[in-house]
Formats: C-alpha cells, sequence, structure tokens
C-alpha cells in the first residue's frame, strides 16, 4: 500500500515587475494601497523612495523595480503599494513594496515550487524561494523577509517615529 504524504497548499498574491511575475505569501501582505503620496527620506538607499504615514505608523516605502535592478518607470494607474508585515531580526516591521500591478491570489502546493538551480545561487537570488509554472508562465516566489535589509529600514523607521513623537 503507498503512504500518502500530505501537501501543505499557501496562498500568495501574484504581481508583476516589468514583464516578470512574482508571488509573496499572503500571510505576509497586510494590504493593498493605492499610490498615494510619499515622503522622502534624505540619505536613504536608492530603492527605498521614502515613508509613508500608516494611520499613525510610519511605513518605509521600497521602489521594487530598482530594488530588483530593473529600469524605473513613472507610476501609473495600476502601480500600488503592497504593504507587508515581516519579522526582521526579531523585530516586526512594515514595509511598502511599489510594484507595477497586482494580479491575483493564487493556492499553491509547496510540491509545485521547483527550487532554483544551485548556478542561480550566486547571482543574489537567496530571496527567491523557487519557481512555479502556471499557465506557462513562470512564477518567482520571493521570501519576503530576505528582500529587504533589516539595518537602513529599522533605521528609518525608528528616526520617523521619533520625529513623529516630537512633533
Amino acid at each position: 500500500m503507498e503512504e500518502i504524504t500530505p501537501t501543505t497548499t499557501g496562498s500568495y498574491l501574484t504581481f508583476k515587475l516589468d514583464n516578470e511575475h512574482f508571488a509573496v505569501s499572503v500571510m505576509q501582505v497586510t494590504e493593498l494601497l493605492e499610490m498615494l503620496s510619499i515622503t522622502k527620506v534624505p540619505r536613504s538607499p536608492e530603492a527605498m523612495r521614502g515613508v509613508i504615514n500608516l494611520r499613525g505608523s510610519v511605513v518605509p516605502v521600497v521602489d521594487m523595480r530598482v530594488k530588483f535592478s530593473l529600469t524605473p518607470k513613472e507610476d501609473d494607474i495600476d502601480t500600488c503599494i503592497v504593504v507587508l508585515n515581516l519579522n526582521l531580526e526579531n523585530e516586526d516591521l512594515k514595509v511598502g513594496a511599489i510594484v507595477d500591478s497586482v494580479s491575483e491570489v493564487i493556492e499553491i502546493n509547496n510540491n509545485e515550487i521547483i527550487p532554483l538551480p544551485s548556478i542561480s545561487k550566486k547571482n543574489h537570488t537567496e530571496f527567491i524561494s523557487g519557481v512555479i509554472e502556471q499557465q506557462e508562465l513562470f512564477i518567482m516566489v520571493l521570501d519576503a523577509e530576505k528582500i529587504f535589509s533589516t539595518d537602513k529600514l529599522l533605521q528609518i523607521q525608528k528616526t520617523e517615529e521619533i520625529l513623529s513623537l516630537k512633533g
């Protein structure tokens, strides 16, 4: 008799950057926002557009095109901010990720995620958990916590929180 092993299914939010498709676990997504006014932060990393006020919380916002070394483009009607709740260095942090457009939420069995070949990991793609093929498209499954550098984001968030308390 064949032993049946349970498969774990997860929900993933899919989005586009340029002509590429990506997915992040919906467990990390707190909300989707239309583009709104972003306050620039002096001397912040290139990929960081600035910060937003999200119901009294300061949230750093990162342009994912710049973060992934893609050609920057003007925001349009489809551009939006995916707000992620991450645990970085044992601290909870909300981060806004600017994406070209959000597609849909899909269900993925963990056995459908194809690991990247080892040669790809040398190209700084350690934040990609794997790839899935769906309807002749390849969707890169991201490990959101590995994408974001904690040092600058946490530092900027704490500085902005201090400034907002003084104001």
